[in-house]
């Protein structure tokens, strides 16, 4: 496969599947051409513990929140904590927040109450918010526009498997939609149609690994290496070479992720 350079927008690293071997890990995205990853937190408590990840390897970036799946477990973040953390030279986004209503519906009200928090973060630091959206779609689109009708703010649907509608709805407040492995299932092929309606100045690609992988690895664990895969399979959707695919996703990754620059 080309070595064109790449990105990997979402990943997690601090995960314990990646225990013993981030130094191979990291060597190994290197030779895929994956010359930039952003770790993501998921729980503030651990957020020391990313931060090291980021500060321990140069192509490394990082960012922080709270899940929705953790909103109802965790100590909600507060805007104050997000800014304050927002100082730190390698932290480049607020998230990933979001609404998940496959698994956890009954926190739906603090999930909604966390997600606004992130919003409000992300709209003072000018950081992108990292968006989790699982089976939420119309209340996901309602909040994210009210809350840019109050003031605008940058986002990424983070690993996009949502409807069409929502699609649109992010897209026509400038939002960007992030392309993980689920794309590159032979079964996903409505989810590449969504895609392919989208600007392609407004694409990224990620792995969300350790989960997700892409063919020919679906199944087994994901790594940032792997984000060339779903790259290929993207290059496809939209009629491009994978060097221009890459070179590309790799312009949008840099225009919202302003600080993850090396």
């Amino acid at each position: 496969m080309t070595q064109a350079t790449i990105v990997d927008s979402h990943c997690h690293l601090d995960f314990p599947d990646f225990d013993g071997e981030r130094d191979d890990l990291i060597a190994r995205a290197l030779d895929a051409g994956v010359t930039r990853m952003v770790t993501i937190c998921t729980k503030l408590r651990l957020e020391p513990q990313v931060r090291a990840i980021a500060e321990t390897y140069a192509p490394v970036f990082y960012a922080a929140g709270t899940h929705p799946m953790s909103a109802a477990d965790e100590s909600l973040a507060t805007f104050e904590e997000l800014v304050t953390l927002a100082e730190h030279p390698k932290f480049v986004g607020i998230g990933e927040t979001g609404l998940d209503y496959h698994y956890t519906v009954e926190s739906a009200d603090i999930q909604q109450q966390s997600l606004r928090v992130h919003i409000a973060a992300a709209r003072e630091t000018k950081l992108p918010l990292i968006i989790h959206a699982r089976a939420a779609d119309d209340d996901m689109a309602r909040i994210l526009r009210e809350e840019f009708d109050n003031g605008a703010y940058t986002c990424v649907m983070h690993c996009f498997s949502s409807g069409a509608e929502l699609a649109k709805a992010a897209l026509d407040m400038g939002f960007y939609l992030s392309m993980s492995g689920i794309a590159a299932f032979p079964k996903s092929q409505e989810l590449r149609d969504i895609f392919a309606t989208a600007p392609i100045d407004r694409v990224l690609v990620e792995t969300d690994s350790p989960y997700l992988a892409p063919p020919p690895f679906r199944g087994k664990r994901n790594e940032p290496a792997y984000t060339a895969h779903t790259a290929k399979v993207g290059a496809e959707v939209f009629g491009l070479s994978y060097e221009d695919f890459a070179k590309q996703t790799t312009a949008n990754f840099d225009r919202l992720f302003w600080k993850a620059v090396q």
